[in-house]
């Protein structure tokens, strides 16, 4: 028995020490083969000289012998816009890549995109190739690249804790500078329309804004923002990939302050930021501070959607949605006006919404008390995932005036017989069709539905909403909202 055994033990011990040493080699057939997670890696539309997020591929070696890839190259070698870091190797080749046995590595991708004088997207093509004893593979890269106005830091403001970067539209004054439809505009810091300088922006243009850049409206600067029904001005980040589609806070914000008479944006999709408009005073309560907000969309802020500070905002068939706090905060007085309009906050992303409600007023800051010369919400909706969606924290001051009426609104708040609260429908469901996915279309049984003052529709200025921000004639019956069930 005892020879048995120890053939038995001598017999088990030279085959795992074969098995072992054959995994310890490589394998050098010519047919060996190495598998991909895909056969191909697409990166959406990216700004020229930005880059991009970053891809992966995962390698596999699924043989029951190690492999050696004789080298990882890209096909277009150093002139390619692509760049590799074949498992924590940079480089456009890396040569003698081993893989264990039914083993795998990681491969990631980037793509730098060269300044072009086309002025629509263009398609930028490379491979990945791999030589496997003599055996080539590859995977396909693909990405789309687009040239773009760049507007770039010269000059920095130096405050408290660092120093603000930024550029202004032109250099001289009084002047209009006039952006067209024929490709992006890209802003890195904040782009600064500084006084007596005018910024009008055509139907169509789209504007990029980096990490923490922003557009800064200064002190009797314009901004004229032109879109129209179907081919909106948009405002939202730089990255194009799918994955910064809805993601917020991607740039800083609108910032007008101080102001002009003619201030307005019309027909725009503000998205993806950190505040979508703040309009304030900072230094001279008496100057015109006015801004027109007609048939705009204020979406997915990681912070406020409008945020006004004792300004002069009129605003109709606006959508401020799905903020991180409030949709709108009218601070320190001022005088706002929205009609036909949507304030709703659904907001799931980043942990959820914080505890402010959708809409906000005050007259206030401390013990120092401002005129709220009028806030005016006629027909709207303000609505939202919480219990009470409307805050008006207005001290009653004799020295300053406090003027505030929602009048036929659907309100999502406790029910208020106050004579500034006439013909509102309170806590009832607005049936909006997919409010965390921007649907916010009427259902058929909204409680928005025929709830409007129809006297709205036939004053001027309220002559803008007589059709909704879709187009649609708002007749015979008038509902509540930026958008009238069909």
């Amino acid at each position: 028995m005892n020879k048995i055994f120890f053939l038995i033990f001598i017999t088990t011990c030279l085959s795992t020490t074969f098995i072992s040493c054959k995994k310890d080699k490589f394998l050098t057939d010519s047919n060996a083969k190495i598998s991909f997670s895909q056969d191909s890696v697409l990166f959406d539309t990216v700004f020229t000289t930005i880059g991009s997020t970053t891809r992966q591929i995962r390698v596999r070696n699924m043989n029951k012998q190690k492999i050696n890839i004789s080298y990882v190259r890209l096909q277009n070698g150093n002139s390619s816009m692509f760049t590799l870091n074949v498992d924590g190797t940079p480089g456009k080749s890396v040569s003698d890549v081993e893989i264990l046995a039914q083993d795998s590595i990681y491969i990631f991708i980037q793509v730098n995109v060269n300044p072009t004088s086309n002025l629509s997207p263009f398609v930028i093509q490379d491979k990945i190739l791999f030589d496997v004893n003599g055996n080539e593979q590859s995977v396909a890269l693909e990405a789309w690249g687009q040239d773009a106005y760049y507007h770039v830091p010269n000059k920095a403001i130096q405050y408290k804790n660092g120093f603000l970067p930024y550029s202004t539209v032109s250099s001289g004054s009084n002047v209009t500078v006039n952006w067209i439809n024929d490709k992006p505009h890209v802003i890195y810091g904040w782009l600064v329309v500084d006084s007596t300088q005018k910024l009008t922006i055509a139907a169509g243009v789209k504007v990029y804004l980096h990490q923490n850049a922003g557009l800064w409206v200064y002190r009797y600067g314009t901004l004229q923002v032109n879109g129209t029904k179907g081919n909106e001005v948009i405002f939202q980040g730089d990255r194009r990939e799918l994955d910064y589609a809805d993601i917020p806070g991607q740039w800083d914000r609108i910032w007008i302050n101080e102001g002009h008479t003619d201030n307005y944006i019309n027909y725009a999709i503000i998205k993806n930021g950190y505040i979508g408009v703040q309009a304030e005073v900072l230094l001279n309560t008496a100057q015109p501070k006015r801004l027109r907000l007609t048939n705009t969309i204020i979406k997915n802020c990681s912070k406020w959607g409008i945020y006004g500070v004792a300004f002069h905002i009129w605003g109709s068939n606006n959508m401020v949605v799905n903020c991180k706090e409030y949709c709108a905060a009218l601070t320190l007085g001022g005088n706002y006006t929205f009609l036909h309009s949507t304030f709703a906050n659904y907001f799931t992303k980043e942990g959820g919404r914080g505890n402010q409600p959708c809409v906000h007023i005050d007259n206030y800051s401390g013990t120092t008390y401002f005129p709220l010369d009028s806030a005016y919400f006629g027909n709207c909706i303000i609505d939202g995932s919480k219990s009470n969606e409307l805050e008006v924290d207005v001290n009653n001051v004799s020295s300053f005036t406090k003027n505030y009426k929602f009048n036929s609104c659907l309100l999502k708040t406790i029910s208020i017989t106050s004579p500034a609260f006439i013909n509102n429908v309170y806590n009832q469901s607005a049936s909006f069709i997919d409010a965390q996915n921007y649907d916010f279309k009427l259902g058929s049984t909204s409680a928005a539905r025929a709830i409007g003052d129809a006297a709205l529709l036939g004053i001027y200025p309220y002559v803008f909403v007589q059709t909704d921000i879709i187009g649609t004639t708002r007749s015979p019956a008038i509902d509540a909202g930026a958008i009238q069930f069909p």
